[in-house]
């Protein structure tokens, strides 16, 4: 399926993120909640590897890219 295809399917989905983590405000960069949001989606979605703690609340996401 195109991407742009998914992305347009997804679109609801990805406002009700929005609205979650809006409705739980984090500040001054004690985004804790949100880092385990974001790490929960991310390993959701099939990342090859989620890192987590960089720069106290970071999040990488990684995907290792195949041939073919």
């Amino acid at each position: 399926m195109p991407i742009l295809n998914r992305a347009a399917e997804m679109q609801d989905e990805v406002a009700g993120w929005r609205r979650h983590l809006h409705q739980r405000p984090e500040l001054n960069f004690d985004v804790f909640e949100t880092a385990a949001f974001v790490t929960e989606k991310l390993k959701a979605f099939g990342c090859d590897d989620v890192v987590t703690g960089l720069g106290k609340t970071g999040v990488v996401g990684i995907i290792r890219g195949r041939l073919g």
